[in-house]
């Protein structure tokens, strides 16, 4: 649409629309995906824009290579100056993972498709979407536990998705776990073979945009008040 603003170059993230369906692509290979300040900030971007763009129906958040993404660059994120941190950092609101699925008006489903690794901030952006495709072999793991920082954030959405005993147990010890494990815990919709992840992602893609989509949306903004 002519109404919608252009949605910026972006370096390390990917946005496509194809038959309503929008693709949103983790850009970073050669760092497995690796999450920065300005990857968040593309993101955000890349979100606010398919929320607002009016060919786009249904998201799916995936990564490019060997892995959907090995979570935060610890080295950017966390190994900088006082003055940094508080200019730059995680505190700065364009920063903040935890609002990129609450910024938006529409409230349009999103389904992560995860390969290789989902490690710390990568845990939390696949299962802050509305579904969840894995691959069998995919490995994941709250790694905030072992670096000495907070996981309660991780801990809130394996206990909203699957069982408190199983949030308990992998927030605790900090071992990795894999796609059938959160499976059978309830924390993700699918595990399906290797490869598979973007191509079911779709078809579910496909399912949901036969129901109406303000009845879909409305489930996803009561879902996501929950988390």
């Amino acid at each position: 649409s002519s109404d919608l603003p252009k949605l910026p170059e972006l370096e390390f993230v990917r946005y496509r629309v194809e038959d309503r369906i929008a693709t949103i692509t983790l850009d970073r290979p050669d760092k497995l995906n690796a999450i920065t300040d300005q990857v968040i900030r593309e993101v955000r971007l890349a979100f606010q824009h398919f929320d607002l763009d009016p060919d786009a129906f249904v998201g799916i958040l995936h990564g490019e290579g060997r892995a959907f993404t090995s979570g935060a660059d610890v080295r950017q994120r966390q190994m900088r100056s006082a003055e940094e941190m508080q200019a730059f950092g995680p505190a700065a609101p364009e920063n903040r993972r935890r609002d990129l699925f609450f910024d938006c008006v529409n409230w349009k489903p999103l389904i992560a498709a995860v390969h290789g690794y989902a490690l710390g901030m990568g845990v939390s952006l696949a299962l802050q979407c509305d579904l969840v495709i894995a691959a069998n072999n995919a490995k994941f793991q709250v790694t905030e536990t072992g670096r000495g920082l907070n996981s309660s954030t991780l801990w809130s959405l394996l206990r909203f998705r699957g069982t408190a005993t199983f949030a308990d147990e992998v927030c605790l010890t900090g071992r990795m776990f894999t796609a059938e494990e959160a499976l059978l815990a309830g924390a993700i919709t699918r595990a399906v073979p290797e490869g598979e992840p973007l191509k079911v992602a779709e078809e579910y893609a496909r399912q949901l945009l036969k129901n109406p989509p303000l009845a879909v949306r409305a489930v996803v903004r009561t879902r996501r008040q929950y988390l």
